[in-house]
């Protein structure tokens, strides 16, 4: 399901695993990749195609969600910050969140925007993966270099690079949201 307005989230409780992350990290591709279904998440080559919070239900247990990119969106400023306020919204009234995937991409350092939600997700108290996207494109040396680059500038968490295409850091993904979803019971609200 799509979300558009805070009362369009659902309302399961079940555990919520986040990925977060600029336009055209590959969070889409991601999610494809680890669901084994490449139509789940729709794919664009134009950064900012992703205008609502999706949700997946995966495996009755726990659920994906796709949040909308940050950065190089081509929309008007306006709908920018709807789209903003949207992601405030869901990360502030979300008991059921048990785990934020961080995506960066792979191939270059982490950009001022990547630095302003690893902050947010910390101040959160969010547990949180690092993973680097886009990785089948850099040398075995390249990968070595770019995460100590990634890892210095985000507090010095360990990242896992990845690659949506070959399916690399997949299984070390899979373990972590596992974990989580059995160990994060969602914090419930009083209603």
């Amino acid at each position: 399901m799509s979300a558009v307005s805070g009362s369009d989230f659902p309302r399961e409780g079940i555990p919520e695993i986040v990925f977060a992350g600029r336009s055209n990290v590959g969070k889409s591709s991601l999610i494809n990749r680890l669901a084994g279904n490449e139509k789940l998440a729709r794919i664009s080559s134009t950064p900012g195609k992703t205008q609502s919070i999706n949700f997946y239900r995966i495996n009755r247990s726990f659920m994906f969600v796709d949040l909308p990119g940050y950065g190089y969106a081509k929309a008007p400023k306006e709908e920018i910050r709807q789209w903003r306020q949207l992601v405030d919204r869901y990360f502030e009234e979300r008991p059921a969140v048990v785990l934020a995937l961080q995506l960066v991409d792979a191939r270059m350092p982490p950009t001022r925007l990547d630095l302003q939600l690893s902050g947010w997700i910390e101040r959160l108290e969010i547990p949180r993966m690092i993973v680097a996207t886009k990785s089948d494109k850099l040398s075995g040396n390249q990968k070595a270099i770019q995460m100590r680059l990634i890892s210095g500038s985000l507090s010095g968490q360990p990242v896992t690079m990845s690659s949506a295409k070959t399916g690399a850091g997949c299984r070390e993904i899979w373990e972590r949201v596992l974990k989580a979803a059995a160990a994060g019971q969602p914090r419930m609200r009083d209603e």
